[in-house]
């Protein structure tokens, strides 16, 4: 029990809504298992998004709509290191914020997206391997950890991260990619 609430009910609850906003026809079955949950302020949201970085043996993809969270950025650049492909897509009007981790990714070769088409590219997701989808309200950022009410869900489904990474790739391919790795955009 959590708080008077059954952990694997909210669970499901969060899976179910999932379903409702990911799947193209109601009649379509998905198979997920849930690896991870966490609920914040300090409840190891960003420790446990590290650990999954951290076992990324191919590629990362992020979506998200802030990203200042120094122990996210710097396992994304422990990775990028280990030979994994990393690409992140961020929303253009967090790119250059104070405490953006943008300016570190470019400075690491990790290709960085702006999204400007929407409003508001809101998402806060991370597909790695095309197996792992990490998702929720849960921003990439220590005030997300310290200081929100946010939650994080780990789920492990080829299927349900394919999906994540056709919206993915949508995003890029109308987004504007920064300098080219290597070259001074600052």
């Amino acid at each position: 029990m959590l708080g008077g609430f059954n952990k694997k009910r909210i669970a499901g609850a969060w899976i179910a809504c999932l379903f409702v906003l990911v799947l193209h026809s109601p009649a379509s079955a998905l198979e997920a298992d849930i690896i991870g949950l966490c609920f914040s302020p300090g409840g190891g949201c960003t420790d446990l998004a590290v650990k999954e970085i951290d076992q990324a043996r191919k590629d990362v993809r992020v979506m998200a709509y802030s990203f200042t969270s120094a122990p996210l950025g710097k396992a994304l650049i422990r990775a990028r290191r280990r030979g994994v492909d990393v690409e992140v897509i961020i929303d253009r009007q967090k790119a250059t914020g104070r405490y953006s981790e943008v300016r570190f990714f470019r400075n690491q070769r990790i290709p960085v997206y702006l999204d400007s088409r929407e409003e508001l590219m809101h998402d806060k997701v991370m597909v790695i391997d095309s197996r792992i989808v990490i998702t929720g309200s849960f921003n990439w950022t220590r005030a997300a950890e310290f200081y929100n009410a946010e939650n994080l869900l780990v789920i492990s489904s080829p299927e349900l991260a394919g999906r994540y990474l056709r919206n993915w790739y949508l995003h890029a391919r109308h987004s504007v990619l920064l300098a080219p790795p290597g070259s001074s955009f600052w």
